[in-house]
């Protein structure tokens, strides 16, 4: 069966639906993947083979169609990032017992709804950029036309992979977390005159197809940030004070938590000002050029159908009806109309400027990549800093008000930066943009719908905030907005860790005039806030990738080991849900019998999943070099 690439289909009953359901599909997989690794990933090539494969068996593909259902689908993903840095401080912070349905759902559409309609004024300003290269855009937009050119088989052949790469995922999961065949790392830690140095590898292969993702560069980056955290700072930590009749492993981590990753919290938050600083000039002149396209009576009613947009009238009437739901969030726990009406008109501006951020920061780096934390944490600290101004420290409710006007702030500027990456494909295959912007909308509201269910059941089963499920941001979140309220805060470590930061910027600066090159702050950042472990297995990752596409210049729509990476994180991410369904519907955490533990057998599975991931990636890179 062939394809019909001019077919005019593009937003369609069946897209709409395939769409709502991989935008809830991949939206609680990715809630998973980010309370688990502290990061998330772009969940549009996915969605796109998947589109392309379902609508061969459902009477033909359009590309632009399958472009709807990836754009739907990603906004998923992206609005559960936002949701899970932010909210489960709240749960942490003994604000919420649970996470309540109304209020979760009301947040999550708030901020996702109010983060497409920000980026519709920023489209014009930010696509044509020759500086911006949209890299997730542009290679959706190659797997979107590869699979038009190659017909069933090349989306049969894609189809597989992601389908047996998930497989996989899942089946080590549920060997390891539900039956406790292995432990989930392979770590160890030994005293060497009082300090601690520990290490070892995460057996995951979702962070395995993390790092394949985001590239041998980020992950290096990630790296040394742990590296820098974990085998300098730690062994300083523990030989000035830690514990030195506690094993070397719980000192190592105790030493990690009570003050290390502070590091990376001062990194974090110099990070994102310095995203903001840079955004300053060209968000002026992306407004400037808005304007006087609103006033240009020549040229505003003939755009091309390519080139229209939801109607500004239309934007501007809904984000003054979305005040009313933030307002009643921050009504919630403040008193008097005065701090109300400020900390509320403070969360529109504020998503506003870090969306566009975002947007900025997805054109130069990738929606994966995007550093939502970063930003989230600096527009959270502005917030805690207005509320201790209006209400004082004495107010119970202003850490928990600061963390929900952070969490509307994250939301909009993930769905930011995923909408721009959108747009940007929708340019390059000759799509709708107000039919993007409107299908945006569609898949917040799925997804929001679901993130209160997916949160719970985690929670129930895992715990939020335990070992397993560590919830790096949001507990970062707590602490922070905590700190600023009722002190306690290690600001010796934290102004070490802003200080570093500074370092790095000013030599990231240096690279970028002398050599065009960038060693983005935050990325090192969160590596010093994650365990070790993590960081390594993502490095391993990110070599596979550079491994295998050493000396070829091949476009990602044609490297299977994208499809491969994806569907060991999708698996794996899905079977963490799944398996804590039959606990969370029991309340038994003991639901899951335990077998015998050996640790070899984990060690052996995730080389095998290495290997194939090499083996997908190398293969078809190959095959294509020879064509």
């Amino acid at each position: 069966m062939t394809t019909n690439t001019g077919c005019p289909r593009e937003l369609s009953v069946r897209a709409v639906v395939l769409s709502v359901v991989l935008a809830i599909v991949l939206g609680s997989a990715n809630a998973y993947l980010g309370l688990f690794a502290g990061m998330t990933v772009c969940a549009s090539i996915p969605a796109a083979v998947i589109a392309m494969a379902c609508f061969r068996l459902w009477g033909g593909a359009a590309t632009r169609e399958c472009n709807i259902v990836q754009t739907a689908a990603s906004a998923g993903e992206a609005l559960a990032a936002g949701v899970i840095f932010t909210l489960p401080a709240l749960v942490l912070m003994g604000v919420w017992a649970r996470f309540p349905w109304w209020q979760v759902t009301l947040i999550a559409m708030t901020g996702g709804v109010l983060g497409t309609l920000f980026t519709v004024p920023l489209r014009r300003a930010l696509l044509p950029r020759a500086d911006l290269r949209f890299p997730e855009g542009v290679a959706i937009a190659d797997v979107l036309r590869l699979g038009q050119q190659t017909g069933e088989h090349g989306a049969a052949q894609g189809a597989w992979v992601l389908c047996l790469s998930a497989v996989a995922g899942a089946a080590l999961k549920i060997a390891q977390q539900a039956l406790g065949v292995w432990p989930a790392a392979l770590e160890g830690a030994t005293r060497v005159r009082g300090a601690v140095l520990a290490g070892g590898v995460d057996l995951s292969p979702a962070l395995l197809g993390v790092g394949y993702i985001a590239g041998v560069r980020v992950a290096l980056l990630v790296f040394a940030g742990g590296a820098l955290a974990w085998l300098c700072a730690v062994p300083a930590a523990t030989l000035a004070g830690g514990d030195s009749s506690a094993d070397a492993m719980t000192a190592a981590y105790a030493a990690w938590r009570s003050s290390v990753r502070y590091l990376g919290v001062g990194a974090m938050i110099v990070g994102g000002l310095q995203s903001v600083v840079h955004l300053l000039q060209p968000l002026w002149a992306m407004l400037r050029a808005e304007w006087t396209h609103l006033h240009d009576k020549n040229t505003k009613d003939v755009r091309a159908a390519t080139d229209k947009d939801i109607p500004m009238a239309i934007v501007l009437g809904s984000v003054g009806v979305l005040i009313i739901p933030a307002g009643a969030i921050v009504a919630g726990l403040l008193d008097g109309w005065l701090a109300i009406s400020i900390v509320t008109l403070l969360s529109i501006i504020l998503g506003f400027l870090f969306a566009a951020v975002a947007a900025y920061m997805a054109g130069m780096v990738g929606s994966s990549n995007n550093p939502i934390s970063g930003i989230t944490l600096a527009a959270m600290l502005l917030v805690a800093l207005v509320l201790l101004f209006l209400v004082g420290a004495g107010n119970s409710a202003a850490p928990a008000c600061a963390v929900l006007v952070g969490a509307i702030t994250c939301c909009a500027a993930a769905i930011a930066g995923d909408v721009m990456q959108d747009l940007k494909t929708g340019q390059l295959v000759g799509a709708t943009p107000w039919k993007q912007e409107l299908m945006e909308i569609v898949g917040v509201i799925a997804a929001a719908m679901v993130m209160s269910f997916v949160l719970n059941v985690l929670h129930d089963a895992y715990g939020i905030g335990s070992a397993t499920l560590s919830a790096p941001q949001a507990t970062l979140i707590k602490t922070v907005a905590e700190g600023v309220f009722r002190g306690g805060l290690p600001w010796g470590w934290i102004g070490a860790g802003a200080g570093f930061a500074l370092v790095i910027i000013g030599m990231d600066e240096w690279l970028r005039w002398r050599r065009g090159v960038r060693v983005p702050v935050l990325a090192i950042a969160v590596g010093m806030y994650l365990p070790f472990t993590l960081s390594v297995a993502m490095l391993l990752g990110g070599l596979i990738a550079w491994q295998a596409r050493r000396g070829r210049r091949v476009a990602t729509a044609r490297d299977l080991g994208v499809l491969g990476a994806s569907g060991f994180i999708t698996g794996e991410a899905l079977m963490g849900i799944v398996v804590a369904l039959p606990i969370f519907l029991s309340g038994n955490r003991a639901w899951w019998p335990h077998l015998t533990e050996r640790p070899w057998l984990g060690a052996l599975a995730f080389v095998l999943c290495a290997a194939g991931l090499w083996a997908s990636a190398r293969g078809s890179l190959l095959r294509q070099c020879r064509l």
